[in-house]
């Protein structure tokens, strides 16, 4: 009769070690930003303005012309153009969980850490660049029908943020999760 596995030999399969690292990476990285990072409102006040900056330039490269900013704009956190309406990011839409959920993936699933060491980053940047096109595309979407935004917002840049960090995760296990140099 075989014995029971224990908690080590449990843990010593890849798929059990991964699930078992991403889910108390999560349930730790949760607790962190629900009781600490979130009510002190640095971090996700810190990457909008990143977005805004970053969206805004873009938008002007592009040839728009921004809607002013309104009095105490650092507290309403608001992006448009002119000829549509002020697009309001709110801390969900910041990116900031999904750079959480990037970042333990790569950490939870197996590879070398010096490629994880510049991977990640990699990863956030790309993440952000991608969000920051988003809002560029919805600037502009809201110029044309703001019936779109909607949709668009909730179908079509889900679609498109999600599948972007999808592929940088089969990138990753493509590619580095089964070398051990």
């Amino acid at each position: 009769m075989a014995s029971p596995p224990t908690l080590s030999g449990v843990m010593r399969d890849p798929v059990v070690r991964f699930l078992a690292l991403g889910a108390f990476g999560y349930l730790a990285w949760y607790l962190l930003y629900e009781l600490w990072i979130h009510p002190q409102g640095w971090l996700d006040a810190a990457v909008i303005d990143l977005l805004i900056q970053h969206s805004g330039a873009t938008l002007e490269a592009l040839g728009y012309t921004l809607i002013p900013e309104p009095p105490n704009a650092e507290n309403i956190r608001t992006i448009g153009v002119q000829g549509g309406h002020l697009l309001w990011i709110g801390d969900p839409c910041n990116g900031v969980g999904l750079f959480a959920v990037f970042s333990l993936f790569i950490l939870a699933f197996p590879g070398p850490w010096r490629h994880k060491a510049w991977y990640i980053p990699l990863g956030l940047l790309s993440i952000h660049l991608i969000n920051v096109l988003r809002i560029v595309a919805l600037c502009i979407v809201v110029t044309i029908d703001y019936e779109l935004l909607n949709f668009n917002h909730d179908y079509t840049f889900y679609v498109i943020v999600y599948g972007w960090v999808f592929l940088l995760w089969w990138a990753w296990v493509r590619s580095f999760s089964r070398r051990t140099a």
